[in-house]
């Protein structure tokens, strides 16, 4: 019976637990509640503020009190930003009805009211931009503060000519460029940067300013990646005054013109990039830099120039830079004629041991490509980078070497003078009994740094007949083709460059077996077996030494 009352006493105190739940939860929704009447109490208060102000200029002082619910969030954020769409409803109205601007025959009275609506303008602008730097009201501070600025250009200057809020656009972008909000500055990119000429054009001048006045020895990592994708966020640069788009705010003509001006915008663009790489960038930021170099960063330069010495000293760094900055430097000495003597040299340089296992493989092969093309270059430097490849292949990867075989047989499509590296003849019996009784010593030097000097267009790529015989059967098989006839006009480069181990394994293993493998009946457990003693064969000394702890 003990049994019985504890468990009923047991299954009692169960069951008050929902209970106190419920009232607990009663009590949640009741706060719940009366915070929301707080907020409606609050927004209806904002609301016969703002009526008053847009009734009657006895009620102006209002705008204070607005500006005070807006910054101090006393309610809550939602209150908050209720209160600071309400004061763009008001600015915009005194705006476009020409409250705060001068006018002829206005009594001092009234001058004196200008003015202090402009200063709480100018309250009201520093509020949006410390929301900016907030993510929760970012994105509502950003729509907001580029209506009031369209708006703003209602203060014509005393000329009577409107003029763009430069000095208000700059402090949007700094506080843009401040924090990482991606979301918002994806937002301005899309909606403002990329559909307005005028606004990309004072964006890019902003951009100038705020580098320039940028005084640390290096930049801080939010502010470059920043800059560097509002810069970067064009697909293409414009080629015809048609590709900038429209204005955003109504301009004098003359004005317009200058903003209007394709040459105008590429100098701002480049005045902002200059500003950018002055900062000394560091290491893994110079690759950001120069993996869009070629195709986004120099075409808006109109002086191509001012790179040079950016993209010379990455070029002249070694490793991934310079692989990073060979198409930059190649842009220049096409573009601009740029005088680098010792360009194929440095770029014979970058093949070393270490290219063919580079993650830049693929770009890099493609580049050269492009480097190695002109039927002009002599055919000592041209046979210098194919024996070069060819040597490095012995230690290669599979999937490098898949790329490079297929290389090398279009470079000898386009250079004929170099197909004596595939098979060379010895020509005279002492020759032919030299090499029988002595061996062959290849005449290429691969420690030489002048691929002018290697004397590789005297030997023979060897290094491909050894790799007929690689333990990986779509190596064995693609190097084949440089002893075949080359009747294949060229091989599309874009099938091979992208292999790794990953696909290549994953090639063997999806075709079908049409023969089953030889497999061991029995499967050993260890590499070397012990020695039986009962065997009667005795010890194996190489057992001893393969012991693994």
């Amino acid at each position: 019976m003990r049994n019985t009352r504890d468990d009923t006493s047991l299954k009692r105190k169960r069951a008050k637990v929902p209970e106190k739940a419920s009232k607990r939860t009663k009590a949640e929704s009741s706060d719940d509640h009366d915070d929301e009447q707080v907020v409606e109490d609050r927004q209806a208060e904002i609301l016969v503020l703002e009526d008053g102000i847009l009734k009657s200029k006895k009620n102006y002082n209002n705008i204070t009190v607005l500006l005070e619910l807006a910054s101090e969030q006393k309610d809550g954020l939602e209150v908050a930003l209720f209160a600071t769409v309400s004061l763009c409803r008001v600015f915009l109205r005194l705006l476009a009805s020409g409250s705060l601007s001068r006018r002829a025959g206005q009594s001092e009275r009234e001058t004196v009211v200008i003015q202090w609506l402009k200063g709480r303008l100018g309250d009201y602008k520093k509020l949006l931009i410390a929301a900016l730097n907030e993510e929760a009201s970012a994105s509502t501070a950003l729509t907001i503060s580029l209506r009031l600025l369209k708006a703003e250009t209602q203060i014509t200057s005393d000329k009577g000519e409107a003029a763009f809020p430069k000095v208000f656009l700059k402090d949007i972008v700094g506080a843009l460029v401040g924090k990482r909000f991606e979301d918002v500055q994806e937002e301005f990119c899309e909606k403002y940067l990329g559909e307005y000429a005028d606004i990309r054009f004072f964006t890019f001048e902003a951009l100038s300013d705020i580098l320039a006045n940028h005084h640390d020895s290096s930049i801080d990592s939010d502010l470059f990646n920043n800059v560097f994708d509002m810069l970067s966020y064009f697909d293409g640069v414009p080629t015809s005054t048609e590709d900038l788009g429209s204005l955003y705010v109504e301009l004098p003509k003359k004005k317009s013109q200058v903003i209007l001006s394709l040459y105008q915008q590429k100098k701002q663009c480049q005045s902002a990039w200059v500003g950018l790489l002055k900062l000394n960038p560091d290491r893994q930021q110079r690759k950001r830099l120069l993996e869009i170099m070629a195709e986004s960063i120099a075409p808006w330069f109109i002086q191509p120039e001012l790179l040079m010495d950016f993209l010379t000293d990455s070029y002249n760094a070694g490793g991934s830079l310079s692989l990073l900055a060979l198409s930059g430097v190649f842009y220049l000495i096409q573009s601009r004629n740029l005088d680098y003597p010792s360009f194929y040299p440095k770029l014979y340089s970058l093949l070393d041991a270490d290219i063919l296992h580079s993650k830049h493989r693929s770009r890099f092969l493609r580049l050269l490509d492009t480097f190695l093309g002109s039927t002009h270059l002599p055919a000592s430097l041209v046979a210098s980078f194919i024996k070069r490849l060819a040597r490095l292949c012995l230690n290669a990867p599979p999937s490098a070497i898949v790329a490079i075989i297929p290389w090398v047989y279009n470079l000898l499509k386009k250079h004929p003078m170099c197909t004596f590296l595939i098979h060379r003849v010895l020509r005279t019996p002492e020759a032919k009994a030299t090499v029988e009784s002595e061996g062959m010593k290849d005449p290429f030097n691969e420690e030489e740094k002048d691929p002018m000097q290697t004397h590789a267009i005297d030997s023979c790529l060897w290094e491909f007949v050894q790799l007929q015989s690689h333990y990986h059967p779509n190596v064995a098989t693609i190097a084949k083709i440089i002893s075949e006839q080359f009747t294949k006009q060229w091989y599309n480069m874009e099938d091979f460059l992208d292999h790794s181990y990953q696909s290549l394994v994953e090639a063997e293993l999806s075709k079908p077996v049409k023969k089953p493998p030889a497999v061991e009946f029995m499967i050993p457990q260890r590499i070397f077996l012990p020695n039986d003693p009962a065997s009667g064969v005795e010890d194996n000394v190489l057992v001893k030494l393969w012991q693994f702890v």
